[in-house]
């Protein structure tokens, strides 16, 4: 381990300083040392903070490298699947950093922010245009969060009618882990419909299931295959003629924007992950935004109040810069380059990696582990694990591994319309290497990454009993 990966707290020294307050910092009543005339005494500790006794140089060089060690999409390829991690254009930071957004308040007079209720007016009408919606709400702070909201919507939907019965909410068993704890929470009760052998909604299975009791459908489309549901159309008659709704999950919008609307496939309310599709910078649990988009006849049910203020205002202006800078043309470009990098990738390992379903895939496709691991099982030979740790030791963050759920070993890439040709034939050349190295010596992967600092954890153990705060020793 090098000096600087140790903690701010192992690099501590006693007696040494690295920032003192001066008198002229402080008030009178503090000058005076009486802490209980200035904090409430309940607020007050018992004893001193203990914290880390360090230099200024000690502090930036310490915090500077904890970045340094962070991967991030301004630092490498992150073929994260199912989660859009794309290139930020950093003009969307120079507007959302303009003091004229930065120091506003949601309590301030609504005549002071006439300029941030147009720009959340342009918003709603840019996203109705590109999702065939008719209105959307700010409200939710997140896709989970949107996906609550909607779920809601439909809700008040049906009751408002009378409908009582309908308590029950269908999900493909390819559906994103967030679709059935979203209808969990709004009281929904779950029923599965199967894929196809084509990694579809099996449209047979679906027949059945639509009862006088079903509320509506979740779906993504492309879904969590990155497979175009061919069958949406005749899939939205099936349940609007049994009184249900459509729920379009937008977390797979990206390879149709511009080109293909969930309002003209027959979906009724959606939401959008700003923080993904529209380019805004996410992860580590936020920022995020979830609008939540309505066909003409829920526009009634957007009044539901899921949040006091608009949702992150600061994600919805990066983006919205993002559409402007792209234009009516533009944005065009984005679904069907993102197409064409995943087809890229996927044509070009299929000879290495086991594809499961070989048909053209949208943005972002899946394997189901190598074709040649060194072994027939899983203990000897190399897994998506070992793949996926291997990845970091070139540079590349891994994709997403074991889901979806339908396959053993499934490994999602997607590397979305931002990276160059030169990157992605890259990310392929180092995807061969490994595995012929799976199959030639699956050693090497079952020890990887070798050049991190931190190796191969034992990832149960950290996950049920977690480390979250360092043992303090200090003198």
């Amino acid at each position: 381990m090098k000096y600087y990966d140790k903690l701010i707290f192992e690099l501590s020294k006693p007696g040494r300083i690295g920032y003192s307050s001066t008198q002229k910092c402080l008030s009178e009543k503090a000058k005076s040392n009486k802490l209980s005339e200035v904090i409430p005494s309940q607020l007050l500790r018992n004893k001193s903070v203990e914290l880390p006794e360090v230099s200024e140089v000690d502090v930036v060089r310490h915090y500077t490298n904890l970045s340094q060690m962070n991967f991030g999409v301004d630092t490498g390829f992150y073929p994260l699947g199912s989660c859009t991690m794309k290139y930020n254009p950093k003009i969307n930071e120079e507007i959302a950093s303009m003091p004229v957004f930065q120091n506003i308040h949601p309590l301030q007079p609504e005549r002071t922010i006439k300029g941030v209720s147009e720009i959340y007016n342009q918003m709603d009408k840019s996203l109705a245009a590109i999702t065939g919606m008719k209105q959307f709400t700010f409200l939710p702070c997140a896709g989970a969060h949107g996906e609550l909201t909607g779920l809601m919507l439909i809700r008040s939907y049906h009751m408002s009618r009378g409908d009582f019965k309908r308590t029950k909410i269908i999900v493909p068993d390819s559906a994103h882990g967030t679709n059935p704890a979203s209808a969990a929470v709004c009281g929904l009760e779950i029923v599965e419909v199967k894929s196809n052998a084509a990694g579809l909604v099996d449209v047979n299975d679906l027949r059945p299931l639509l009862t006088d009791e079903v509320a509506g459908i979740m779906m993504t489309n492309p879904n969590t295959l990155g497979l175009f549901e061919r069958d949406i159309k005749e899939i939205a008659t099936l349940v609007h003629e049994a009184g249900g709704l459509l729920y379009y999950d937008g977390a797979n919008m990206n390879p149709l924007v511009g080109k293909v609307r969930p309002g003209d496939m027959g979906f009724d309310v959606m939401h959008l992950n700003l923080h993904k599709t529209f380019s805004t910078p996410h992860g580590g649990g936020g920022p995020g935004s979830g609008p939540v988009g309505v066909s003409e006849k829920l526009v009634p049910y957007l009044s539901t109040r899921v949040s006091a203020f608009n949702g992150n205002f600061a994600v919805i202006l990066r983006a919205y810069t993002y559409i402007l800078m792209l234009g009516r043309q533009n944005v065009k470009m984005v679904g069907p380059l993102a197409t064409l990098n995943a087809n890229y990738i996927k044509e070009s390992l299929k000879d290495k990696y086991k594809l499961p379903i070989p048909s053209v895939c949208k943005h972002e496709f899946v394997f189901d582990g190598l074709i040649n691991d060194g072994a027939h099982d899983d203990v000897h030979g190399a897994t998506t694990l070992d793949v996926a740790k291997r990845l970091l030791d070139f540079g590349f963050h891994a994709p997403t591994i074991y889901f979806p759920l339908l396959f053993h070993q499934a490994l999602m890439i997607e590397p979305t319309e931002t990276e160059s040709k030169e990157t992605i034939d890259e990310f392929i050349k180092v995807m061969r290497v490994i595995a012929d190295e799976a199959a030639e010596s699956p050693a090497i992967l079952h020890t990887a990454p070798h050049t991190a600092p931190i190796t191969r954890p034992d990832e149960t153990t950290a996950a049920r009993n977690p480390i979250l705060a360092y043992p303090l020793i200090l003198s």
